[in-house]
């Protein structure tokens, strides 16, 4: 049998255009030498090319905005070098979103820092387990038009979320247009298509399984029927479940799951208002909305209904400005526990210094088991995952430039 590390140059770059995920590309790198200098050292997924820049026509209502720039920043995964099958008291996680210059909070668009001192600048991949838990991919207003051999300048960011299909020859791409209905763009397109003129303002979208879902703020839930050069069609898979105030669609062992996430308008500061203050003269600047619970539901297809879950297991649900994702505790981290929602939430975010490192994220906690709802930092062992760095990424550790990188 010929050995793999054999195999011609010309197969092995065949082999790799055909990997879907930038993780699976680094995997494919690190087995031997041989693969990893018979293809370039970044997947041809993430070239300039394959994500164009989009025009604004059909979705926004920013004038000075000529176009839109469209990324991706992959969230992993990564464990212990020295992880084992037979330490499982010690399988502590630490996740990590990766755009091309920064670290960033996984469940914001935040940058970590500042960084260890003694953190490197580049992570070997072959070092670590590492495991691709999702894709998020954003949208950034482009302030002026590109003119030739010069990079645009990219503003704000578009704040809905953005779901996409990648395709032999080009990608798909679902949103939530400006007046809350869903908005397409399919590559090479002028402009952006309205799916439904008539339909409510919509929640959140997602792919899943090769197609496009969305939810609106009444909890039902569509699937985007896409006809080759024909407009999008919607077929409702789930009636609506009035409830809670803002709705996100999740893909969970299989299932595609809604989490509905209850809001309530109070004081800002949670012990009451300074007597000083006239209260009516100052009400809007000391009112904020919070986050007091969710409930989580499985789509009956069958059924055309939501079905309430009441208990996660081992699950752990994500629940971020941009991206939503779920992890079993068994791959993540043997100090936390299941059947709970981490979410993103301003109100527990503190830029207290502790030691030079923040204190709390942005990051909330939902226990389904008992209801309770905290900062991160309240949660033993979960703000772990986010910060600071375990001490194994942060030790002195030898670099070899041949090896697959992730770059912060």
């Amino acid at each position: 049998m010929a050995e793999w590390s054999q195999l011609p140059r010309e197969l092995i770059d065949l082999i790799s255009k055909h990997l879907l995920t930038e993780i699976d590309f680094l995997r494919f790198r690190s087995v031997c030498s041989s693969w990893r200098s018979s293809v370039p050292p970044k997947p041809y997924l993430s070239s300039p090319s394959r994500f164009p820049i989009l025009p604004n026509d059909g979705i926004s209502i920013t004038e000075n905005s000529w176009g839109f720039k469209l990324s991706k920043s992959p969230l992993y995964l990564l464990h212990s070098p020295n992880l084992t099958t037979s330490s499982n008291n010690n399988n502590h996680g630490w996740i990590i979103k990766l755009d091309r210059e920064n670290l960033l909070n996984p469940l914001s668009r935040s940058q970590f820092k500042p960084l260890p001192s003694n953190f490197p600048k580049i992570l070997d991949s072959s070092k670590y387990p590492i495991l691709e838990l999702c894709q998020e991919y954003t949208l950034q207003f482009i302030k002026y038009r590109p003119m030739a051999n010069s990079i645009a300048d990219a503003g704000n960011l578009y704040m809905e979320k953005v779901a996409v299909r990648l395709e032999k020859d080009g990608f798909v791409l679902l949103t939530i247009h400006v007046s809350g209905k869903l908005v397409m763009y399919r590559s090479g397109d002028i402009k952006w298509e309205i799916v439904d003129e008539l339909s409510l303002p919509y929640d959140d979208v997602i792919m899943k399984d090769g197609n496009f879902y969305a939810v609106d703020n009444t909890g039902k839930g569509v699937l985007v029927k896409l006809s080759c050069g024909e407009t999008p069609e919607l077929e409702v898979v789930a009636n609506s479940v009035f409830g809670g105030d803002k709705k996100f669609l999740m893909e969970s062992c299989g299932d595609l799951l809604m989490v509905d996430k209850y809001l309530s308008i109070g004081p800002e500061d949670d012990l009451g208002y300074n007597e000083n203050v006239e209260f009516y003269e100052e009400f809007d600047s000391y009112m904020s909305e919070r986050t007091v619970k969710f409930k989580v539901y499985k789509l009956d297809g069958d059924m055309q209904r939501w079905v309430e879950v009441t208990k996660l297991e081992d699950r752990m649900l994500f629940v971020g400005d941009n991206c939503t994702f779920s992890v079993l505790v068994s791959e993540l981290d043997s100090r936390c526990k299941g059947n709970c929602i981490l979410f993103a939430d301003q109100n527990f975010c503190s830029t207290e210094d502790s030691g030079g490192l923040w204190k709390n994220h942005g990051i909330g906690v939902f226990s389904l088991e008992n209801g309770s709802i905290g900062p991160v930092s309240s949660f033993q062992g979960y703000a772990e995952l986010f910060w600071p760095p375990p001490p194994w990424i942060c030790s002195p550790q030898p670099i070899d430039a041949e090896l697959n990188e992730l770059k912060i």
